[in-house]
């Protein structure tokens, strides 16, 4: 059976990225039958739609449109989804995200009745310094997660998800008649992390979500910390809300389950360097157990493994340990600021990055 694929590249104020997005659809193995760059509520002086346009993207371009991204997101679907049929196939990407050549091709054969998405697995670019390299081996270690699981998607990732037109149908339909929430469209616009909510929406209708090795992006990565912590409390705040308007359910559980882990590890962790702390200021040294000390050795080589295909840079950070430590205490910080802004009941916000 022939199915139509059509991308859409949600952007607003993207002119010097998008370029290169639109580009990279147009030498997949498995082209698209049409790109569309969805501009919404754009200040640049038309500079991303035109940026899009030479590129060679169809261009819908949107103003006053609320909800963000989802809100564009929706807007198109509802334009597009009209023409096309129930095998057909959409593709949304940020317009940050280039697709590897092989996205696509892969993405498409792994769509089977059981599986209703699949999302990429997700690289840094270069660049960013030290502070780049971390989030570097941080994806590393998600592609790395991934394919221990046998490819099972956790998120259907924003940078790049492929989507079968029956199951984006299926979504606003339960929205309507009120088994999901979120509006009556196919993203939620209350949610501050849309693919986040859209994968537990997809699992909650029975379908399968895959993040197959083959399907790789590079994205972009903050160069600055308040950029870092701006987006990683959007993600962290998101995926908490999310489980708390979804509630306790067979797909939820294992998603509570990473979340309550992640704060035991927190607490664990802080607990960990207050014992060193006082045993630096009343013994003046730490001692050396050969228990702990075997514990210690292992949890390194675990770090330097899960980056081993990140090359040499990555393997030799993990190994100094000291830096990612430092990152995860930054990630423990946005954990409980989370936490804390959603028990205050803080306006929550959605800041672009």
């Amino acid at each position: 059976m022939t199915r139509r694929i059509v991308a859409l590249i949600p952007a607003r104020n993207e002119h010097e990225r998008i370029a290169a997005a639109v580009e990279g659809l147009h030498v997949q193995t498995l082209t698209p039958d049409r790109v569309v760059a969805v501009t919404n509520n754009c200040t640049d002086g038309g500079a991303t739609r035109d940026a899009a346009r030479d590129a060679g993207a169809w261009v819908l371009d949107l103003h006053g449109v609320k909800g963000k991204k989802a809100g564009a997101l929706n807007t198109a679907l509802d334009q597009v989804l009209p023409s096309l049929d129930d095998h057909d196939l959409v593709l949304v990407q940020d317009a940050d995200t280039v697709l590897a050549a092989e996205f696509v091709e892969h993405a498409a054969g792994a769509m089977n009745r059981r599986v209703g998405a699949v999302g990429g697995v997700f690289y840094g670019e270069p660049g960013g310094r030290l502070l780049g390299q971390l989030q570097r081996m941080e994806y590393q270690r998600y592609a790395w997660e991934i394919a221990r699981n046998g490819g099972r998607a956790v998120v259907l990732t924003g940078t790049a998800t492929l989507f079968r037109v029956r199951v984006l149908r299926a979504v606003k339909a339960a929205r309507l008649d009120g088994r999901l929430g979120g509006g009556s469209s196919y993203y939620s616009t209350a949610s501050l992390t849309e693919d986040d909510e859209m994968t537990k929406a997809v699992k909650t209708l029975g379908y399968r979500t895959m993040s197959p090795a083959a399907c790789t992006v590079t994205t972009e990565v903050m160069t600055t910390l308040p950029a870092l912590w701006h987006q990683r409390l959007r993600w962290q705040r998101g995926a908490l809300e999310n489980l708390r308007d979804y509630g306790w359910t067979r797909v939820t559980a294992p998603y509570f389950g990473k979340q309550i882990m992640m704060g035991v590890g927190a607490l664990a962790f802080g607990l960990y360097l207050t014992f060193v702390a006082l045993q630096l200021a009343y013994a003046g040294h730490l001692g050396l157990h050969p228990f702990w000390t075997a514990v210690g050795a292992v949890f390194v080589v675990e770090k330097v493994v899960s980056v081993w295909a990140a090359g040499w840079r990555s393997r030799l950070l993990a190994a100094l340990l000291i830096p990612e430590l430092a990152y995860d205490l930054f990630q423990h910080a946005v954990f409980f600021r989370a936490l804390a802004d959603l028990a205050l009941r803080r306006e929550e916000r959605w800041v672009a990055t």
